[in-house]
Parts: structure tokens; sequence; C-alpha cells
């Protein structure tokens, strides 16, 4: 496995739509394996393959508690396939926008169809903190960031303090 580089916006790959997986072959489930030793060691609860340059409909997500056992969910294509009309405000942080945080309200729960590392249909329910962060993951491969949800005023000041930070060398890229 691999620690991948993490791509910091603004950056241009961010705000594409990622690709289908037309299958979870041995390419894929290294791309997954990677993306979660990368978001290990970064350390995050989630990424997208667009977060690490490839546009391609894959997340990983694991949102254990720090002392349990680690929880690693693999999606390929996954999709939303119900969402609740109750919403819920979680403070979102994201590996592609390093220490900045916001409140963000989404549906509280959702159900999401994917396909897993062996190329298996699955489907789960979340609630909690494990919807804000597949949803949040999902929005990712759409070309939507957590800061789109914020006023123009507010996105556009997160946006130059990290393209600031770019430029004066103290992230990445």
């Amino acid at each position: 496995m691999a620690v991948l580089p993490i791509v910091v916006a603004p950056d241009p790959r961010l705000k594409r739509k990622a690709e289908p997986v037309a299958a979870v072959d041995a390419e894929i489930a290294t791309l997954m394996d990677n993306m979660l030793e990368t978001m290990y060691a970064a350390p995050g609860i989630g990424l997208a393959a667009p977060q690490v340059g490839v546009l391609k409909r894959v997340i990983v997500v694991d949102v254990a508690r720090e002392g349990e056992a680690p929880q690693p969910l693999r999606m390929a294509n996954p999709e939303v396939i119900w969402r609740s009309d109750e919403m819920n405000v979680h403070e979102e942080g994201c590996l592609s926008l390093p220490d900045m945080y916001e409140d963000v309200t989404r549906p509280a729960r959702v159900r999401v169809r994917y396909l897993d590392r062996d190329n298996q249909a699955r489907e789960i329910d979340a609630d909690g903190l494990l919807a804000t962060c597949v949803q949040h993951e999902i929005d990712h491969l759409n070309g939507t960031l957590f800061v789109d949800y914020l006023s123009t005023i507010k996105r556009g000041m997160i946006l130059r303090k990290l393209q600031k930070r770019k430029k004066n060398g103290d992230i990445a890229a």
C-alpha cells in the first residue's frame, strides 16, 4: 500500500465530476487500499478518489472513534438512494481544505448503494457522523466541496486563505 498526495483546494481537479467504475477489479481494489492508508495517515475519516487526483467514483470512510477497532468502508459508485427529511448540522472539515471547518446542514440519515472491494452490490443505512461523512465524500465525486454550501463571502475567504498558504509554501500545491 502507498500514501498518495492529497490535492488541496483551490484546484480545478476537485471541481470535476468523477467517472463511474465499470467493476471493482484489482486496480480499483488497490486504489481503495491506498486511499485508506492515505486517509489514516492524514489523519481523516473520509477520502474521495478526486482528492488524490483520480477521477473515479471511489470513496473510503472510517468513522470509528479513537480506541475503537477500525471500521473501514470502501465504496465504488456510491449513490444515495434515500435521504431523510430530518436535517442535521455537523462541523465539517476536509483533507483538501486543511484546517478549515464550518457547519454544514445535510440529511440526518441516508441509504447508500455501492460496490464493495469484492465487487459485490451493497446497501447501508447511515446516520449521524457516518451519514455526514458519506454525503461529504459523494459530493467530492460530483465536484462539490463542503464550502460550496456556505455563503459566497465565507467560501471566498476560505479559498483565498488556502491559495495564500499554497503560495507561501505552507501547504503542498
